[in-house]
């Protein structure tokens, strides 16, 4: 499948994925201590809702919108706050229109002594992602392939920090790229938090990529899925997943409660799922 970020921008896949990342960058703001975001994959940053691509799609109206102008209920409203805020950023009038990517998400988040490295490879989303983020000394844009990168500019001076990896799955393999620089990295960053996202459209792929990150032997891998219809045949996109590598002791329990919101809030029909497990604990 192709997931070009324009086309699918503030799907329900989206948010899923930002509202992990925002709970994961909670959690590293409890510390005075400065940290750094590596997003492999940023794309362009920020994405008209009403261009081209996204209207041509129109899954943002089954995802982001199914939030923006219905709050969640108070039990969760406070899990939301900082992926609400960072939409409600760019978009001051109250009106939706555009929809922040991962690094625009991340930046509204940091503080002034944390640090952004935003890498794109497609040259004409590096560009746009470059002047998105012209004068930001906070916020390093490269062009640079996102796999590649993971070799060379990890573990980050901070010591602390998170890398996204988002690929667009726009060629074969991209499972086992995942497993694969996920062992490279680990091993010269074990203690970071690692979160990958990746589509749910054939079960057996999914299944296949859960079994090869077990084998790897890597602990306290724990993974986060929704789905908002049932599996179809031919294969099409029904959910999405993310596997988070040294999660916040605090991330399961929040994802308990913003998940089984976000499985009736975004499907139809009360189609939705979600699930929580743990690929790899402590020991």
């Amino acid at each position: 499948m192709n997931y070009r970020h324009a086309f699918h921008a503030g799907n329900f896949a989206d948010v899923v994925k930002h509202i992990t990342l925002t709970r994961i960058l909670a959690h590293l703001l409890r510390k005075e201590a400065a940290f750094r975001v590596v997003d492999t994959h940023a794309g362009v940053g920020l994405y008209d809702l009403w261009g081209d691509e996204a209207e041509r799609t129109g899954e943002w109206r089954e995802g982001i919108a199914r939030l923006f102008n219905t709050p969640p209920p108070e039990a969760v409203a406070e899990l939301f706050v900082p992926y609400l805020d960072a939409v409600r950023a760019q978009n001051p009038d109250g009106q939706l229109r555009y929809y922040p990517g991962s690094p625009f998400v991340t930046r509204h988040m940091l503080r002034k002594q944390d640090r952004l490295m935003a890498l794109e490879l497609h040259p004409s989303d590096a560009q746009a992602l470059k002047e998105n983020f012209a004068g930001d000394i906070q916020t390093r844009v490269t062009e640079l392939d996102g796999w590649a990168a993971l070799g060379t500019h990890l573990p980050p001076k901070e010591r602390r920090g998170l890398v996204l990896v988002d690929p667009p799955f726009e060629q074969k393999g991209e499972f086992q790229r995942m497993v694969q620089s996920l062992e490279k990295v680990h091993k010269r960053w074990p203690t970071g938090i690692y979160a990958y996202w990746y589509p749910i459209k054939d079960p057996r792929d999914v299944s296949a990529y859960g079994a090869a990150l077990k084998a790897t032997g890597i602990k306290k891998i724990l993974r986060l899925e929704l789905t908002i219809r049932a599996a179809s045949t031919p294969p099409r996109l029904h959910g999405s997943g993310m596997i988070i590598i040294n999660p916040p002791f605090m991330l399961e329990a929040e994802m308990q409660a913003i998940l089984p919101f976000l499985a009736k809030r975004l499907s139809d029909e009360n189609r939705g799922r979600f699930s929580i497990q743990w690929i790899a604990g402590e020991t």
